[in-house]
């Protein structure tokens, strides 16, 4: 995945907003559901582990419940392919976040470690089959063994799983998220981008995040075949995209009425001089609307094909 994408993600998922939406809309847990959102706060996500070797990590957020913090570690999985070893990377990444709380003495009050809850949002193509606890990935070992082997798991939040009209009657973030991830046409891109912004309405700093996150989307989806200048905002987004969406209709229009054209003149000439050489077929799959009008003209009187496709 291209650097600015994934920065762009990051990005997203760095709004305590988006945060919040993904925690109400997409985990099913009261307790979860009953804490104060406006006490989120970003946790910085670059630790060094214990024989200093650094590695950056993904988004962290902690939030208070009666008094106390709770971590949301959140891994955006940017792979289109499943990663089987997920299971032992989130509990590694878990260790190195409690390492580094308990360097920087920001455990509880009674000396023990905070909850967290480690997430893996999935937005890759394929089903995600990798196992969702580390124990699932050891055999089971006889006697005194089996007692201390680890175990781990993640929440996974899979965004296939999540039909498009569901996600449409959720006034949530992380539900336009997921259907922008996934666009059913080019009319519901339009429409997403003006839900979002309406959405974010008072929060500039929000919909510059989204427009930033979006065109990267698209940049992405499209594989080199969008051009999309950089833009500021939603609105300035969705024009572009209108704009862009309504030239390709124009040309798909033109392409179907030419295609249209030039079977109508094979046709023609293969009842007038039957079976056509691979070159004319070339030629005439090749040929602008004007050409392959010219021709039609010529087939009523040509005697040969030489003299249909005479210069």
């Amino acid at each position: 995945m291209a650097i600015e994408d994934d920065a762009s993600y990051k990005l997203l998922f760095s709004a305590p907003e988006v945060v919040r939406d993904l925690v109400l809309g997409f985990i099913p847990d009261a307790w979860l559901h009953s804490l104060d959102y406006t006490t989120l706060e970003k946790v910085p996500g670059s630790y060094v582990t214990d024989d200093l070797r650094h590695r950056a990590d993904d988004v962290v957020w902690r939030v208070k419940a009666d008094g106390q913090w709770v971590y949301l570690y959140l891994l955006i999985e940017f792979q289109s392919r499943v990663d089987p070893w997920m299971a032992v990377r989130m509990m590694v990444y878990v260790g190195l976040l409690y390492q580094d709380l308990i360097r920087r003495n920001e455990v509880l009050s009674d000396r023990k470690l905070p909850p967290v809850l480690p997430i893996v949002v999935y937005n890759g193509d394929a089903k995600w089959k990798a196992a969702t606890d580390v124990a699932a990935l050891i055999p089971k070992a006889p006697g005194l063994v089996a007692n201390y082997l680890p175990k781990m798991s993640y929440l996974l939040i899979d965004e296939n799983e999540y039909a498009p009209t569901d996600l449409a009657e959720l006034k949530n973030l992380m539900a336009a998220v997921i259907r922008f991830g996934h666009p059913e046409s080019e009319q519901v891109l339009l429409e997403l981008i003006d839900r979002v912004n309406l959405m974010l309405d008072g929060n500039p700093e929000l919909k510059r995040t989204f427009a930033i996150w979006m065109r990267a989307v698209l940049l992405r989806q499209s594989k080199g075949t969008l051009a999309l200048p950089k833009v500021r905002d939603l609105k300035e987004l969705k024009m572009t995209l209108a704009e862009r969406f309504d030239t390709w209709a124009q040309q798909h229009e033109k392409k179907g009425e030419a295609k249209g054209e030039a079977i109508l003149l094979q046709r023609q000439l293969i009842r007038r001089f039957g079976a056509l050489p691979s070159a004319i077929v070339g030629q005439i799959a090749a040929a602008t609307s004007a050409q392959l009008e010219l021709w039609g003209d010529r087939v009523l009187e040509a005697s040969t094909l030489d003299e249909v496709f005479r210069p």
